[in-house]
């Protein structure tokens, strides 16, 4: 079946789901969630076959990572279904209810989008984020995953529509059944299916999907995400806030990228920090003044200051004051996540009005800009992309708003 096919049978199918009842949703999340621990051997056994494939192909320590999925993982996917049953449902809800002089009602309800396609590398958990999410708040769904991670996706998505089928649903949500790339550029133009495509990924997927896409698209761009040690900085929570931010998983897109450091906490904190970073096995790059403390530190170029690394490696650099390290964000940023760590009132809240960034985390992790973190349950992802969602997006931002006009006769003169 190609995908013209597959995304007409969605787009059909789909049209039923904005009626089907909040409790019949949670019934079938939590039979998912239910299904994804009793097939746990199913699905280490396809992932298995995707590590195997990605340590030949040459990938990375850090994204092997992503793409690895343990019991842990495996569990912690179906309690993020269960979160997921168990938020408010967005679908129908009245944000707006007023009545006109002339005694007409206007309501605003909240609806789903409609058809979403997700793009995304790699992380074989979005398959299952992406799909909980867009089912519950009543979209049909056409996911596109990784050749990284196929046989980990075809399984989870299996998984997901065994349990649909039991329900009479299961051709509101299928995968691209094919690694070929080609079917990329179809998606990205299947207007007469999508309403939108959200593209999950690294930096030349997201700008592929820019340049050929005719459907609206919602992008979560590289997480290029930024760390201010400003000098009143408490200087022990600043060091575990970065080795946190860099060390417990580099390769996911709110991983912390660079560090800047105000001049007058430098020679305090810097020596204690590159310690820490390289005792993490972290390789740290640097501007000129910062490779005066070690000959461990590498040069730091443009390139380095404007990469998401996903890995472990760390730019490091020295910077005058608090403008010049917002002027240094504002350059290589890309509206991702960013953090100061400082006990300035003054200067955090010049750091929180100067930047537009989907976060800003105060003396904390940039690895909390995530939405269960946050209280969102699960998500599918971080847009960068200020129309129409910025930042984690749950339920609610899978969803916009029709108007309901309620009258009693009234014509128009």
């Amino acid at each position: 079946m190609g995908l013209k096919e597959i995304g007409t049978k969605i787009k059909h199918a789909s049209r039923v789901l904005p009626t089907i009842t909040t409790k019949q949703k949670q019934t079938i999340l939590r039979e998912i969630a239910s299904a994804i621990l009793i097939n746990q051997e199913s699905i280490k056994k396809a992932n298995q076959k995707d590590l195997k494939a990605g340590i030949e192909k040459g990938l990375s320590i850090a994204m092997i990572d992503r793409l690895k999925l343990t019991d842990d993982r495996i569990q912690t996917m179906a309690s993020s279904v269960n979160e997921v049953s168990g938020l408010s449902d967005p679908v129908g809800e009245i944000t707006e209810d007023y009545t006109r002089p002339n005694g007409l009602r206007v309501q605003r309800r909240r609806i789903p989008l409609g058809v979403i396609g997700v793009i995304y590398e790699s992380r074989p958990n979005v398959t299952i984020e992406a799909a909980s999410l867009c089912f519950f708040a009543g979209n049909g769904l056409l996911l596109r995953g990784g050749s990284e991670a196929f046989y980990s996706n075809m399984e989870l998505v299996r998984i997901f529509k065994f349990v649909l089928e039991t329900h009479n649903l299961e051709d509101v949500i299928d995968i691209v059944p094919s690694t070929d790339r080609a079917n990329v550029d179809e998606m990205a133009k299947m207007n007469y299916v999508l309403d939108v495509i959200i593209p999950r990924g690294g930096e030349g997927l997201i700008r592929h999907i820019y340049q050929v896409a005719t459907v609206p698209v919602i992008a979560h761009y590289k997480g290029n995400c930024h760390v201010f040690v400003d000098a009143s900085a408490d200087m022990k929570k600043a060091s575990a806030i970065i080795i946190n931010g860099k060390v417990q998983r580099p390769g996911v897109c709110n991983a912390l990228e660079t560090v800047l450091v105000h001049r007058g906490i430098a020679d305090a904190f810097i020596p204690n920090i590159i310690d820490e970073l390289i005792s993490s096995e972290v390789e740290i790059r640097g501007c000129e003044r910062i490779q005066k403390y070690s000959d461990k530190v590498k040069p730091a170029s443009d390139q380095d200051y404007d990469t998401e690394y996903l890995d472990l490696i760390l730019a490091l650099k020295i910077v005058d004051d608090l403008n010049d390290a917002i002027t240094h964000i504002h350059r290589y940023g890309s509206d991702h996540t960013e953090g100061i760590v400082s006990q300035d009132q003054k200067s955090i809240d010049t750091f929180i009005q100067s930047l537009d960034s989907s976060a800003i985390m105060v003396n904390t992790s940039t690895r909390f800009n995530d939405g269960g973190q946050l209280g969102l349950g699960a998500e599918i992802g971080i847009s960068t992309t200020k129309l129409h969602s910025f930042g984690p997006m749950g339920l609610r931002e899978l969803t916009t708003t029709k108007f309901v006009v309620i009258g009693s006769g009234q014509i128009r003169q």
